[in-house]
């Protein structure tokens, strides 16, 4: 069962919802100045590694994006962004509390925020620390950049201590990005195994209280240079775990290698 810590009463809680109907979250983003900053990307990244925890929990989700300014134009530049991050898009857009209540059939039961938000919401509160840096903010990738290494980067800290993203922070994930896809894409052609036991219920419980995503990404940094394990093993390992941390780590299984310079 996924729990996470409820921003007022820094308790675990269990996240639930009635057997009859899907559960319903609400994600608020702060004030966007141009386009979209480090913080609405963490929001973002945040709540997509939650709605995929639930789903794996066995839980049926669904979710809206609040923010001040829902014009078309704005929610055209929150769709290029989301998808560029591997954020699976919410189900509406919308401006305040009442729409997001109408879009979702009732009242939320997660709201996920970073932006020091305290009213009289019903539901669990997700609140997400503050995020600094830059390349963080742009709202599409430019030629051969991943915004899917920003996603690492984000995902390689507890999600609710503040931090800052540096340009090298992001350079590292980006080759790490490479690296395992690579590997993933070599591992591929390997005969399948089955993930350990052991890694799927350690990263389980990891996601299970309060989104331990670190613990999961050095599953994965543990698995890569495991010796002794077949590589349909870990193959299997990756792919699992990146069903949760959508980092596209098949994204190269078929393709030609590149051409070496020259």
């Amino acid at each position: 069962m996924t729990t996470i810590i409820d921003a007022r009463t820094r308790h675990a809680v269990a996240l639930t919802a009635a057997r009859d109907r899907l559960l319903r979250m609400s994600v608020h983003l702060p004030v966007i100045n141009g386009e979209p900053g480090p913080l609405h990307a963490r929001i973002l990244v945040v709540a997509d590694v939650l709605s995929r925890t639930l789903e794996a929990d066995g839980h049926q989700l669904i979710w809206a994006c609040e923010l001040p300014d829902p014009s078309p134009e704005r929610v055209r530049t929150l769709l290029t962004f989301t998808t560029a991050l591997g954020v699976h898009p919410p189900a509406s857009f919308t401006g305040s509390s009442g729409e997001s209540l109408d879009a979702l059939g009732g009242p939320a039961d997660v709201d996920v925020f970073g932006d020091g938000r305290h009213d009289a919401e019903p539901g669990v509160w997700v609140e997400v620390g503050r995020a600094d840096g830059t390349g963080a903010h742009r709202q599409r990738p430019a030629v051969g950049e991943d915004l899917l290494a920003i996603r690492l980067g984000l995902l390689s800290r507890p999600y609710h201590r503040p931090f800052t993203l540096t340009p090298g922070d992001v350079v590292e994930a980006d080759r790490t990005l490479l690296r395992w896809r690579e590997r993933v894409a070599h591992w591929a052609c390997s005969p399948s195994k089955p993930v350990p036991r052991e890694v799927s219920r350690a990263a389980a419980d990891a996601l299970a209280a309060d989104l331990g995503t670190p613990a999961v990404l050095d599953l994965l940094l543990r698995a890569e240079v495991a010796d002794g394990v077949p590589e349909g093993q870990k193959f299997e390992t990756f792919a699992s775990l990146d069903r949760i941390l959508g980092l596209e780590l098949i994204r190269e299984i078929g393709r030609p290698p590149p051409r070496e310079a020259g």
